[in-house]
Parts: structure tokens; C-alpha cells; sequence
């Protein structure tokens, strides 16, 4: 891999990083695991080893590694260098920051005590449960809108000028000629921040303004959301919003529990359960008092809440939405009742309550919530063609400020030089289009509709208008694999015992021996005396067998988080004492809810073989056997699954015998530890992650009642610790996740997405480099990427070893960094490793690979990824996800694109576009965002060709008249037609583009053709899909670049000069046809120049080239102050113009046509 790249150690950036703690899986199930709590310590002598040195000198130490180079090690700078070279950005960035510090210093938030019912006994005031979404206030608006719209460099320019015509000396022009576009822009754009503004604090004062019903001591009272105080109890109504963030006290549903609706928060569309505190639900007269016609009558059972003295310990207010850690305390009974509370007992603001009444205390209102707190308002990203523009505005100005020099120069520095500077300046201010900015923004707009309205990629959604040109400048595509390139279906596709293996087409033999074995049980609970010795004459084997396919599928139906979920009749009544009436408890009528899809196969897999999951609630679960006998279990304990711990477990009661039995299900890295010994687990579970399959270990352990109560004990005094609750309750688990006997392995399929191969091939063939990031195990991974070909059938698969320290991960480099052209597959433990001290040596490696595979990566580790590629590369990255864990990721890069999957709306609500399947990406990209691209970068360096050209004749003009600082267009030429189309512009994009300083001739009369190159085209769609290798052009920035620039400069300078010299030596007598003949050339030239760039005609270009020339020549009938109308309708005026017009167009017309033929552009060898 790239031999001659030499690769250094980094120094960590402080002591701290070297001695912090590490824990890292095992290189295999048979090494030593080190200690979760050790730390790490590396000898002093790596800090200076170069990675270039071999293992054999690596294991000797017999280098002299203090004489060998240090890497990338940049000295520090002082004084006038260092302020120069960033110092001053980082004294401004910091006396801002402490300037906000002072002005805004932030109350610290801190855990509280909370009485239910009793918000007048908080120690400290907390914020009010108001939204507030409004940018500015009375005060702030005038100066906030003013200051949003001239802190662009353009804009701040452009309001020096007109500024400057308030001094006599400078004046140049009328007055109107520059304030009345400017005042017009921006009594627009105020009045849309007005409007906008408005509508904001509407929405606000809506949702500020629902009702909810408040329990107090005299009764139930409807108060505000605003009005909403920690400590009120607040009930919530079947889908009602919940207002502010609170702990789950009661419910109307029997089991204790409610569901809730939690997309608006997290973007995730599963229902997730709640469960209410054990000690106020299980209070007296319960019954269904929360109906909303039997309030009344069922008050005393809901003021039994202030009967209690009881309150709640919450933790302080974190952006975590899914951890909380609290205790409830009952201080009125003996011995008082303590209970910890967890995430499963809260209800987060902008949850919908989807099942049940229920009551809660709340605990933190306002700004303090889950949900305000997670809500950021996204950075604005900035396209890189943007970028490249701002650059060629900056040499623009460079070049303004260069000509006027000149010719104050020229004129001999006479009298007040510096005021002739100034004029000069502002009669060439046209070489700094402002225009550019309206007809970009317009072009972005009109692609984001294009995209919208595509049939071939339906469902596609712009988010972010101001970056389509990004779709074309790619080089890296980062993806999600579970949701994005599979289907996040999950299909059950194999059982493994050890001995046995059943697939697809033997699952009728599970059925077989679930039935047999089910009757068999049912038989010995119906009997009263010992079975017959008939029962066991079938063969010993064939009866283990049966039993053990029994226990896996008992297990597999036991050990989830899954709830049956039955839908009401139709034509219910509605009434909460009738629910269960209006329930259909029919296999037909039962859906699964749980927070992972392979929950939910695995149980409609053990349905399909005859154990049925008919009911649960938080105590009990209930089994049917496929000969119809209910079997009913205890729920004891439930542990969910983490992403930490990599796997759950539950502790169940057999009602029927009284077994106490703890299930587990787990990652084979998590349960490799945990069961007892084997030597068919690591190989069977590798096997089927070579297949693609999702592999999860199913273990048990039989508990005795002591066993159980000692744990129970030790597990609630865990739960009820305050500080590290998370570590306590770990560790008391630990003590029970021992030698438990292994039951099966599971294998289910995640299928792949729809054209996932043929979009990856046309990607990789249009030179993207894809790397594929997933929290997967790395087997499972591997597959996927060869089963989708991302990584092709030929290319050979570095598998990067786990390493823990950084003498194994200078060794891994060194043996990655002989190989050549293989894809890279790394875990994310071994992932951290690295880059914490070898950061740009992997990055740099990594970038010269055809694929990555990164797996078990967090959603940190994925974002970190996106940045690292940014800052080492360069080139602009896109990452693509579905799930939640992707959002940051998608807007760390530089274009983000979202799908809507199973997995929620939250990656698609915060990616710039939004698209409903993986194949979509191709096309999106090679043929929206290539004409994006092209059509952008031809329109913005038309738009600077237009006002060059007009700066060249000013420049001839003054120069043939000794240098006078005098406008060649004065008056209402001078202004433009800024209404419509400028009242537009703004009304569409809200910003403040005016076209102070550009002539009539750029708004009507060549707007409509230059913006019609937003519809040109050089490929068409179906030829840029069939040879996607044409995208690898755009990447190299050709279009757009000081090369193309200078050669508009040139035609520019060209064209100016002919048109101005064309007219000052054809004239005759008075001045006034020296403009009309300029001014009508000038537009015949910039129609014909629209003509010259087009590459695939529309027939509204057609239309627009016509309706300028129509309507420039209707307006001469109206100007004649500007135009003597019996000239221009002579022959001579006609003979003169046309002269002109074919000079400055024929030259370029004919080496247009010769580049043509001798250096033809790639794409034009594909046309006929």
C-alpha cells in the first residue's frame, strides 16, 4: 500500500489521553481478557518510533530512535507571525466568547427534589414550560434583520457605495439610481422576516396555549402548557402531547404500563414502552378514572396522589434522551418505600402518549427538557463552488481596485487623486456582480424543483436548497449498512444447536418436534400417575433432540422486550371501561411492537413453529402451544439490551412448576465469556456471518428460589444507588452471568435493498470511493460488502486485527501498509486505537483503499470519520443513513442524505436531501448533481462576464476622454428594472441581493436568457447513467477555475473594447448615438453569448432569447431621453450595430468551433 508513504507516530496531545482507561475485546476467545479498569501505560520510547521501522527492530529495541525524524511536528509561532497567520481569529473568537460568558452567564443545573403535587416547595426556581422558536424580539429585530443581510461582503460593499453618494464630490448618478433598489430590497426582506417572524410566534403561542388537565388539592383545573411548573401533576390523554418532562405515575391501563409515540423526538417510529412507579399505581380505587366524562365522579380516586408524602430525586437536566437515573421515596408509610426509577419510567416532553390516560410529576420544564436541549440549530453548510466564487469575487475586487488605480494613474495623480480613486471605484463597481448572488440562488432553486419532480426518483425531498451543486463535486461516500443498503426486513433464516442446524427448508421439522414435545408436557400435567413406559420408547436421541428444539424455541420466545399489540373493532365505542370489549384478540387482528426489528422476527418466527406470544404486560407473558394450551410465566426481571453490554436478558417464573429459569440472548462476543465451554460456537456463528446473517446466542440458566432472592435483594440496592448506578447494577449482574448453558445460535437475514449492486457499481465506476459504516459485528459486515459488491469478487480483504495498545497498532500499520490494492475492514475498538496515535498514517492509508468496512462503530466514531476524511483529504464527503445513530454523521459532511426507513424520519428530517431508496443515489448524483453542477458554474461566470464586459467599455470611455470620471450610462439605465424580478428573487430566497450597480441590459433584457442556462444540459440523463465515468471530471473542479476565469476575463476585455471603440469610431455627430449604438450592441451581444455557451437547446431558451429582444425593442418607444428614435430606426444605426455585434461574436463563434474539433470534451465523443 503506497510503500513510499512514510508514516509517523502522532504525541498525544496530553498526558491525560496516554493514561486514560481502556477496554478492548480479546484478539480470541482463548486469549486473556484484560481488566475493564486497566490502565493503559506505554513506555516513553514509542512517542518517537517512526512507523517505518520493521518488527524485527520494533521486538530488538535496538534502534536509535531519538536520531530518526519526528512526524509532521510543527514548531509554534510568535509574535507578529503568529497574529498574522490565525492569532487574530482566535482573540477575536475568544474575547466574543467571554463577552457572551458575562452577558449570558447560564444558571448551573443541578439535581433536585421534586414533591408530588407541591411545586411551591422547590429549593430554586426553574425556567417556564414556554417554546420559543423566535429569532428576535421588539428590540432586536431592526438590528438582527440588518445585520444578517449586510455582514456578506457584497452586500456591506454595495451599501459603501450608495453611502458615498451623500458626498457631493463623490456623486456620480441620482440618488434613486442606487437607494431606491436598496430601499425596495429591504423593505422586502424585512417585511418577510416580519411575516416569518410573526408566524413563528404563532405556532409558539399555540402550543404554548393547549390546555392540560392539573390535579391540585381541590381538584382537577385546565392551566396552559406555559403555565406548567415542576412539581404540578399533569394528566395527558390518549394521543396528547406531553408537555414537559415527566416521571410516569399512573396509568388507566391495567397493566401499569402505556405506549408512546416517540418520532417527534428521537425520529424513531416504534412505540416505546412505559412503565408507571409501582408504588402510586398500585394505589387504592384506581378503576378507569381518567375517562374524560368520568373525571368527576372519580376524583376522590385521583386525589389519592396527595393522600401520600412522597417525592422524586431526579438527576440534573442532560441532553441524554435515553438514560435517566432518580429514586421515588414514600415518607409516609413504615418503613418508608424507596424505588429507582429509569428511562422507562420518564415521559419526555413532545412524546405522544399513545395507549392510556396517564398522570405524571413533572420534573423539568422549558429550556431545561430533553427536547429543547437537544435542539441545535443546524450549521449552514457552504457549497464548494460557493466557495470557489467568493474567490473569484475577492480577484474581482483585487482587479477593480487595480483599474482604478491605473487610471488615476494615467491621469497624472492631478488635483485630489484620492477623490478621483473613489469615483473611479464606484463607475467600475460593475466588475462585482451582485447580480450573482440573485441568479445563483434562483438556479438552486429551480434544481432543488428539478430534483423534486424527477418521476425517476420519486419521493426525493430538497431540505437544503443552497448546496445541489455538492451532489456533483463528491469524492467519498460514507453509508450505513442495516437500513440503508438492507432493507431492515429481517427474516428468520437459521436455528443452530451444536449438533443440528435447521434452515428455510427444514423449519417444518421444528414444528415437528415443537408439537411432539408440547403434547408430550401436556400429557404428563394432565395424568396423575407416572407416564407409561410406551412414552419412552422412542429412540434417546431423537427424544433429545426434540426437547432441546423445544427449550431453544421457549427461550427465543421468552427472552425479548416484544408486546402483542391488538388493534380495537371497528365501531367501538371508545369508552375506557368497554376497551377490552372493542379488543380482538385474533391471531389476524395481532401486531408486534418493540424497539428493534429483529425482536420482532425472532417472535413471529417462534409463532410460525407453533409457540405463540398471546399477551404481556410488565409481570407476566403468556405462551399458546400449538395445541391451543396457554402456558403462563412471571416476569421476575428484565434487562434490556445496550450497546455497551451488547446483549438482555430476563428472569421468568414457570407457573405450572415453579422453575425460576434466567434467559440471555447476546453478540457471540458478549456470550463467548458468559457460557460455558464449547468448541462449535466461534466457528458456527463466523459461518453465518460469512452468509450475511445477524447472529444472536441464546443461553439459560436455572435459578433456585434462594439464588433469586439474594440476587433480587442485591439488584434493587443497586438500583437505588444515585452515583454510578450503571456500574452497580453491572456488577450484580455479572454475578449471575455465569456458566450458563448454551441453548442455540440464531441467524436472521437482513435483506439487501432493491438495485443496491448495480448503484454501488455505477458509483465506484463514476470514482467515489465508498466506505461502509456500521455498528455490525465485523463478519457480518464482510459479508454484506461482498454480497453488495462494494467490494468486487477480485480485490483481496485486509482484515485489520484487534489491537489494545500502540506497540499493536504500530505492528498492524506496518503489515497493512505493505498491501496493495485491498479493501480495509476494522473494527471500532481498534478504530480508536489508531487514531489516537497514528491519526493521519491511517487516514492516509485508508484513503488509497477501493472500499472501508469500519464495524462496530458508535454514532460518534461514525461523525468523527466524516471529519477526519474533510480535514486530511480535502474533497467533499456525503455520508447516507436511516437511523437516528446517523444523524451525526449526515451533517458532519459535507452533503448528507437521509432515507426514510424503519428506522424513523430522523436521518431524513436532518439530511439536505432526502431520498426513499438506496438506488436513487446514483442518479441523484451522476445526473443532478453533474447538471447542477455544470449549469451553475456556466451561469456565475456568465453573470462576471456580463459585468466585465460593461466595465471595459466604461474603462475605453474614460480613457478616450482623458480620463474623466464620468458614467458611460446615466440615469434610469442605471437603475434596472429591479420589481418583479427582483421582488421575487427576494420574496423566494430572503436575502439581500439588489442590483445596485448593474445596467438595465442585466435584468430584462438579458436576465430571462442567462438564467435559462439553468436548463442547459452537455450529456443527457440516460447517457451520464450508462457512462457514470463522466462524473469523475466534475470532481477535478475544470469548470469552474482561474483557467476558465481568465478566458472569460479575455472575452470580456475583448468584446468591451470592440463594442466601445466599435461606436466611438462609427458615430458621426452627437454623443447620444455613441449609446445607442454601444448600448443595442451590447445587448445583441450578450443574447448571442447565451446562444454561444447553450449546449442542448429547450424551447424555453428559445422563448426567453426572443421575449429580451422583443422587449428591448418596445422600450426604445420609451426612452427617449437615452435613444434619438428617428436614429436608430435608419439603415445607418442598423449597418453600424450589426457590424459591431458580428465583430465581437464571429472570432469566438469560429474558435469555439475549432476547439471543437481539434480537443473535443469527453462527453461530446458519446453524442452523435
Amino acid at each position: 500500500m503506497a510503500d513510499r508513504i512514510p508514516l509517523y507516530p502522532v504525541r498525544s496531545a496530553a498526558a491525560a489521553n496516554r493514561k486514560r482507561a481502556a477496554y478492548y475485546s480479546a484478539a480470541g476467545p482463548g486469549a486473556e481478557r484484560p481488566s475493564r479498569y486497566q490502565m493503559e501505560d506505554e513506555s516513553a520510547h514509542l512517542d518517537e518510533m517512526p512507523l517505518m521501522m520493521s518488527e524485527e527492530g520494533f521486538e530488538n529495541d535496538e534502534s536509535d530512535y531519538h536520531s530518526l525524524p519526528r512526524a509532521r511536528i510543527t514548531q509554534r509561532t510568535h509574535g507578529l507571525e503568529w497574529f498574522v497567520c490565525g492569532g487574530w481569529k482566535f482573540l477575536c473568537t475568544s474575547c466574543c466568547d467571554w463577552l457572551i460568558n458575562v452577558c449570558q452567564r447560564k444558571r448551573e443545573l443541578r439535581a433536585r427534589t421534586v414533591w408530588l403535587g407541591h411545586p411551591e416547595k422547590c429549593e430554586e426556581k426553574h425556567p417556564r414550560n414556554s417554546i420559543k422558536n423566535q429569532k428576535y424580539n421588539v428590540f432586536t429585530f431592526i438590528p438582527g434583520v440588518l445585520y444578517e443581510q449586510f455582514k456578506f461582503f457584497l452586500n456591506l460593499y454595495f451599501l459603501v457605495v450608495s453611502c458615498s453618494q451623500f458626498v457631493p464630490a463623490l456623486k456620480i448618478g441620482y440618488l434613486y439610481t442606487y437607494w431606491a433598489p436598496l430601499g425596495f430590497v429591504l423593505a422586502v426582506t424585512i417585511t418577510r422576516e416580519a411575516i416569518d417572524e410573526f408566524r413563528r410566534f404563532q405556532r409558539d403561542k399555540e402550543v404554548n396555549s393547549q390546555l392540560y388537565s392539573k390535579l391540585t388539592v381541590r381538584g382537577k383545573v385546565q392551566v396552559k402548557s406555559s403555565d406548567i411548573q415542576v412539581g404540578d401533576l399533569i394528566i395527558v390523554e390518549k394521543n396528547q402531547r406531553v408537555p414537559s418532562d415527566m416521571v410516569f405515575l399512573r396509568t388507566s391501563e391495567k397493566a401499569g404500563s402505556c405506549f408512546i409515540r416517540t418520532d417527534q423526538l428521537d425520529g424513531e417510529t416504534d412505540w416505546k414502552l412505559k412503565v408507571a412507579v409501582s408504588c402510586t399505581q398500585r394505589l387504592p380505587a384506581l378503576g378507569f378514572m381518567m375517562s374524560a366524562h368520568k373525571v368527576e365522579e372519580n376524583l376522590p380516586s385521583l386525589l389519592d396522589l396527595f393522600s401520600i408524602n412522597a417525592y422524586v430525586h431526579a438527576q440534573k437536566p442532560l441532553l441524554d434522551i435515553h438514560s435517566f437515573e432518580g429514586t421515588f421515596t414514600r415518607e409516609d408509610s413504615d418503613p418508608p418505600i424507596h424505588e429507582s426509577l429509569s428511562i422507562e419510567n420518564t415521559l419526555w416532553a413532545s412524546t405522544i402518549v399513545a395507549s392510556g390516560t396517564v398522570i405524571g410529576v413533572v420534573i423539568y420544564t422549558g429550556k431545561e427538557t430533553r427536547s429543547v436541549m437537544n435542539t441545535s440549530n443546524p450549521k449552514n453548510k457552504v457549497g464548494l463552488l460557493d466557495l470557489e466564487l467568493n474567490q473569484l469575487t475577492k480577484a474581482l475586487f483585487l482587479a477593480l481596485v487595480a483599474l482604478s488605480v491605473v487610471m488615476v494613474t494615467l491621469q497624472g495623480f492631478v488635483g485630489p487623486w484620492y477623490r478621483s480613486l473613489f469615483r473611479f471605484l464606484l463607475l467600475f463597481s460593475y466588475i462585482i456582480p451582485i447580480s450573482l448572488r440573485v441568479n445563483l440562488d434562483m438556479g438552486k432553486a429551480a434544481y432543488g424543483w428539478l430534483i423534486m419532480a424527477d418521476g425517476s426518483i420519486p419521493g426525493t425531498v430538497v431540505r437544503t436548497s443552497t448546496i445541489p451543486e455538492e451532489l456533483g463535486r463528491l469524492v467519498y461516500l460514507l453509508t450505513d449498512k442495516t437500513g440503508t443498503l438492507t432493507q431492515n426486513e429481517m427474516v428468520f433464516k437459521r436455528l443452530h444447536l451444536g449438533t443440528v442446524s435447521y434452515g428455510a427448508d427444514t423449519m417444518d421439522e421444528i414444528q415437528r418436534h415443537v408439537r411432539e414435545c408440547c403434547s408430550q408436557l401436556h400429557s404428563q400435567d394432565t395424568s396423575s400417575t407416572p407416564p407409561r413406559k410406551a412414552q419412552s420408547s422412542a429412540p434417546k436421541v431423537r427424544k433429545s433432540v426434540s426437547s432441546r428444539v423445544h427449550e431453544a424455541v421457549k427461550a427465543i420466545a421468552l427472552c425479548h422486550n416484544v408486546t402483542p399489540v391488538y388493534e380495537p373493532r371497528a365501531g367501538g365505542t371508545g369508552d375506557a371501561e368497554h376497551a377490552e370489549v372493542d379488543q380482538d384478540f385474533s391471531d389476524e387482528n395481532r401486531t408486534y411492537q418493540a424497539a428493534s426489528p429483529d425482536e420482532v422476527a425472532l417472535v413471529q418466527w417462534t409463532e410460525s413453529v407453533g409457540l405463540t406470544l398471546v399477551n404481556r404486560d410488565l409481570t407476566s407473558m403468556q405462551l399458546r402451544t400449538p395445541s391451543g394450551q396457554i402456558l403462563t410465566y412471571s416476569v421476575l426481571q428484565t434487562f434490556p439490551f445496550t450497546s455497551e453490554g451488547k446483549r438482555m436478558g430476563v428472569i421468568v417464573r414457570d407457573e405450572s412448576t415453579a422453575e425460576i429459569t434466567f434467559y440471555m440472548k447476546g453478540a457471540d462476543v458478549a456470550m463467548s465469556a458468559i457460557v460455558q465451554y464449547n468448541d462449535w460456537l466461534e466457528e458456527e456463528c463466523g459461518n453465518m456471518a460469512r452468509e450475511g446473517l445477524r447472529t444472536l446466542v441464546v443461553a439459560k440458566r436455572t435459578l433456585t428460589e434462594e439464588q433469586y432472592q439474594d440476587f433480587e435483594s442485591r439488584h434493587a440496592q443497586a438500583r437505588l444507588s444515585v452515583h454510578d448506578r450503571a456500574l452497580k447494577v453491572a456488577a450484580v449482574l455479572e454475578s449471575l452471568e455465569r456458566d450458563m448453558q448454551l441453548l442455540c445460535v440464531t441467524g436472521v437475514e437482513d435483506r439487501l435493498q432493491e438495485h443496491v449492486r448495480p448503484t454501488l457499481e455505477t458509483l465506484r465506476n463514476a470514482g467515489i470511493k465508498i466506505w461502509m459504516l456500521t455498528g455490525d459485528k465485523l463478519e457480518t459486515a464482510t459479508c454484506i460488502a461482498k454480497s453488495s459488491h462494494l467490494v468486487s469478487r477480485t480485490q483481496d480483504i485486509h482484515v485489520f486485527r484487534p489491537v489494545t495498545s500502540r506497540g499493536e497498532a504500530h505492528l498492524e500499520l506496518n503489515a497493512f501498509r505493505r498491501k496493495h490494492d485491498c479493501a480495509l475492514v476494522i473494527s471500532g475498538d481498534s478504530l480508536e486505537v489508531c487514531l489516537r496515535y497514528y491519526e493521519h498514517e491511517l487516514v492516509e492509508l485508508a484513503c488509497q483503499c477501493p472500499a472501508v468496512v469500519c464495524c462496530r462503530c458508535s454514532p460518534t466514531q461514525k461523525a468523527r470519520i466524516v471529519q477526519l476524511l474533510r480535514q486530511h483529504t480535502h474533497r467533499r464527503t456525503c455520508a447516507i443513513g436511516d437511523g437516528g445513530n446517523d444523524v451525526s454523521m449526515i451533517q458532519a459532511a459535507d452533503c448528507g442524505i437521509g432515507i426514510e426507513g424503519k428506522e424513523g424520519k430522523a436521518a431524513s428530517l436532518a439530511a439536505d436531501f432526502s431520498i426513499r431508496r438506496f438506488e436513487h443515489v446514483g442518479r441523484l448524483l451522476v445526473v443532478h448533481g453533474r447538471s447542477s453542477y455544470k449549469r451553475s458554474a456556466a451561469l456565475g461566470q456568465f453573470v462576471m462576464h456580463r459585468g466585465l464586459v460593461i466595465s471595459t467599455m466604461q474603462a475605453v470611455f474614460s480613457s478616450v476622454f482623458y480620463f474623466a470620471s464620468v458614467p458611460l450610462y446615466q440615469g434610469f439605465l442605471m437603475v434596472g428594472v429591479w420589481h418583479f424580478g427582483l421582488w421575487l428573487q427576494t420574496c423566494v430566497h430572503g436575502r439581500l441581493t439588489c442590483l445596485l450597480s448593474d445596467p438595465r441590459y442585466a435584468t430584462v433584457y438579458t436576465m430571462f436568457p442567462v438564467f435559462s442556462l439553468v436548463l442547459d444540459q452537455d450529456v443527457k440523463p440516460e447517457m451520464a447513467m450508462l457512462y457514470p465515468e463522466l462524473y469523475k471530471d466534475l470532481t477535478k473542479g475544470r469548470s469552474l477555475s482561474f483557467k476558465t476565469f481568465l478566458i472569460w476575463v479575455l472575452i470580456s476585455v475583448y468584446q468591451g473594447g470592440i463594442l466601445m471603440y466599435g461606436a466611438l469610431v462609427l458615430f458621426e455627430s452627437e454623443f447620444v448615438h455613441v449609446v445607442a449604438i454601444s448600448f443595442t450592441a451590447l445587448v445583441l451581444t450578450e443574447l448571442l453569448m447565451v446562444a454561444l455557451t447553450v449546449r442542448t437547446w429547450h424551447w424555453l431558451m428559445v422563448v426567453a432569447e426572443f421575449l429580451s429582444l422583443g422587449c428591448y425593442v418596445a422600450s426604445l418607444a420609451f426612452l427617449n431621453e437615452y435613444f434619438d428614435v428617428a436614429f436608430i430606426t435608419t439603415m445607418t444605426f442598423l449597418w453600424k450595430v450589426s457590424a459591431i455585434t458580428v465583430v465581437s461574436c464571429l472570432p469566438l463563434y469560429v474558435l469555439k468551433h475549432l476547439k471543437r474539433k481539434l480537443s473535443p470534451p469527453s462527453y461530446s465523443k458519446l453524442t452523435p
